[in-house]
Parts: structure tokens; sequence; C-alpha cells
């Protein structure tokens, strides 16, 4: 065997493959010998198949596993010898050849990219500061009321934040359009479920109220026959029913799971979860923004092959995700183009972390593992079940031992890093978050 490399471009790698064709043929011949010893066929003992029949019938199956066998080893000597990080599979290619000594091969690659670490000194980052007190303690407690809001009737005008029960008609040019027509329809005014227009022409309107008016569609609206369109609606009011919020009381409090209705226990809970909830979100929001100043200060090219198998897994999980939800995956065909940006981020991080882990020894402790199995156990009302569950079995450790060592990344670019703190708005920082309790 024989081989010489040939640099393709900055990470595609070529090497050619010569192998001895007496050599293949001698370790065939060495194979189908074995083989027969065992071989069985009518007409004849075991072990007494005439080799030429054996050769006939398993002659070729032999020839591939061994000339496969032989590329492999011939591969892994070359890249061994000259150090190369193989990422993924190599595409073996046959070279036409008229040579009746050697079989000519070429196997494209791609290689690792080499990672030199960059400097972080001048990467800029924002680190969110908040501290729960008692406004946002009160802020939740709204939130979550305000998430169980009751309905009652109301004999007055309609107004925001009421919630209207109608029946409409839409026409255009006097003709009923699709998806313009409803009965029994909920609207809660203020919160923009319909167009502007149409929440204005429902608003003080009472009960019993029919009312007929104009409405014109945006221009970008989605439906591309209205766009831009007027159209007439017919709306009748068939309820309108006043918000009411539950009374912070006890019953309000067992409802949240405080057993004994104790308001300062629930004070207490909502408080323990939004500290957790908000350091969890401060310390997302501080991963971010690291892992793009390590993209930023390590360009580096990512191979192929590793960004199209982490778009396959993404679409599994994706597929998977669907299926939970009780979609059907044939109906709603996935495309791996929609993985290809984040798939390549991971990757792309995945590297970069991994070497730095490496060059400065910021592997996981089992004490830091132990410290977030334990922390992440207090949100369950059965704190030590969760931890014993963790290390009934190895492989369970996995994923919190990554957290981990992405936390000691973090903390170790914060340290190379110009932090500065800024005060975090409260809203903006819990997002969508409200439900604390659970």
């Amino acid at each position: 065997m024989e081989a010489t490399t040939v640099q393709a471009n900055e990470l595609e790698r070529r090497i050619d493959l010569s192998i001895v064709i007496e050599d293949v043929e001698k370790e065939m011949t060495q194979r189908l010998k074995r083989m027969g010893k065992n071989m069985k066929m009518a007409g004849f003992r075991p072990g007494k198949v005439p080799f030429s029949m054996v050769r006939q019938q398993y002659g070729e199956q032999a020839r591939h596993e061994v000339l496969s066998e032989e590329l492999d080893r011939a591969f892994v000597e070359v890249v061994t010898a000259q150090k190369m990080r193989v990422a993924g599979y190599p595409r073996i290619e046959a070279k036409a050849t008229e040579s009746l000594t050697h079989l000519e091969f070429s196997a494209v690659f791609e290689v690792y990219p080499e990672i030199v670490q960059g400097d972080l000194s001048s990467a800029e980052i924002e680190r969110p500061v908040l501290e729960v007190g008692a406004a946002e303690i009160d802020k939740t407690i709204d939130i979550l009321r305000k998430q169980r809001i009751t309905y009652q009737d109301a004999d007055r005008p309609a107004t925001k934040e009421d919630r209207v029960v109608i029946d409409f008609l839409g026409k255009k040019d006097g003709v009923p359009f699709q998806g313009g027509e409803a009965k029994d329809y909920p609207l809660i005014l203020g919160q923009g479920m319909m167009l502007a227009e149409f929440e204005n022409a429902v608003e003080g309107a009472n009960t019993g109220d029919n009312k007929t008016f104009d409405l014109t569609f945006p221009v970008d609206y989605h439906a591309a026959d209205l766009a831009g369109k007027t159209v007439q609606f017919e709306i009748t009011i068939k309820q309108v029913q006043a918000p009411k919020l539950p009374e912070l009381d006890a019953d309000f409090a067992s409802g949240m799971g405080v057993a004994d209705g104790d308001l300062s226990k629930l004070r207490s809970e909502i408080e323990a979860n939004l500290k957790r909830e908000v350091k969890q979100r401060i310390e997302s929001k501080l991963k971010d923004q690291v892992m793009d100043a390590l993209i930023k200060a390590h360009p580096i090219s990512v191979p192929v092959a590793l960004v199209n198998n982490e778009v396959q897994r993404l679409m599994q999980v994706a597929r998977q995700d669907m299926e939970q939800r009780g979609m059907k995956i044939k109906d709603m065909p996935i495309q791996p183009e929609w993985f290809a940006d984040q798939a390549k981020r991971r990757v792309t991080l995945g590297l970069i972390l991994a070497e730095i882990v490496k060059a400065e020894n910021l592997h996981a402790t089992p004490e830091q593992v132990r410290a977030m199995i334990e922390e992440g156990a207090q949100s369950y009302e059965h704190p030590e079940a969760v931890i014993r569950w963790h290390y009934e079995k190895p492989e369970r450790l996995n994923e919190v031992e990554g957290v981990a060592i992405e936390n000691n990344v973090v903390a170790w670019v914060l340290s190379k890093a110009k932090v500065s703190d800024k005060a975090a708005d409260f809203e903006q920082l819990m997002g969508q978050k409200t439900d604390l309790l659970s």
C-alpha cells in the first residue's frame, strides 16, 4: 500500500491510496479457504465443497470485504502518521488506472480546524443586574391573578379588557369572504385579537346591539385577496362581560398550591421561585453574550460533515417534538435549510469550547454537578427523590455536567473580557414567563 496527501481547500483533504492487487487476492483466497472448511452444500460433505465453487459463490463478497479492510487500514495509517483529526467519514472514489499490479483510490474527507485561542480582552459584555424585592413579587402576583381572571355579565357598554361574545359576517363587494364569519366568537377588547378598526367598532356597544361598519385591511395583510381592500362587517353583540380578578385571599393562596391558604407562605414561595428564575435568566443572557464573543474571537471554518450531522439531529428533535404535540409529521415536511444556521453555530461553539476546556482545564467537578442538581431539585415537591434519580444512572449526569462546563467557560471568559453591570428591567427580563409556582 502506498499513499500521498493533497490539500483541496482549507478543511478538505484528498488522500490517494494505492493497494497491491496481489495482497488483496492472497487475503481473499485465504478467507475463502477458511469459509470452505465449514461450508455446507447439497451433494457434498461439510467442508468438502470444491474451492472453485466456494470462490464462484462467495468470491465477490470476500473480495469486497478484503478491499474495504485494506482501504480502511491504509486510510488510518496515513491519517495517523500525519496526525490528522478526521471529521466525519471519508468518501472513497475509485481512480481510472491501467496498472496491472495496483488498485488506485482517492479518499476525500474533512479535518477539524486548528483553533488558536483568541484575544477576549476587548470583548464587551453587559451583565444584567436585578434584585428581587417586594415590587417584583407584587407584579408577579398581579400577573398570576390576571391569568386566573373570570368574567361576569355587565349591563353597560363594552370597554377595554371586557370579554365580548359576538356573531359577525364580513362581505367584500356584497359577497361573504372566506374567514369573515363566526358565531359566538369571544373577543377580549384591547388585546389585539382583531384589527384595531374592528375592535373600535365593538367598543361602546351594549348586549343586543347590531352594527354595520366598513373596514379597510392593511396593505400588508396576510390574505392577499383582502390586503388593502375595504369590506363591510355586520356584527351582533350577544354578551358583554366585565373582568373580575380573584381576591388576594386564602382561597387564592390555596388555589396556588399553598395548602393552608397562608398568604405570607405564598409570597415566600413566589419570592424563592422568582429569584431562581431571575438568576437563570441573567445567566442565560450572559451565556449568549459570551458565546457571541467566543465566535467573534475565533473565526474558524467548520467541517460541512459535522454541520450536516447536526442538521439531521435537529430535524429529528423537531420531528419528535411535533409528534409529542399530536401533529402529523407526514403533513409537515421539514426542510434541512431551516436548521442550517443553528447547526453551524452549535458546531462552531462545540469546537471552540472543547479547545478552551482542554487548554484551560475547565472540566466540571463532582461538587459543581452535585450543587447544580440540588439547586434544580428545590423547585420540585420532593427534592431528595429528584437528586436520587440523577445519581441512579451515571448517564443522567451528562447533561448537568455539560451545563457545568459551559458555566466554567462563561466564568473564564468574564475574567478576560470587559464586563459592565447594567440594571435589568423586570418585565423585559422575564418576558412571558409568569407561572412561577410550577
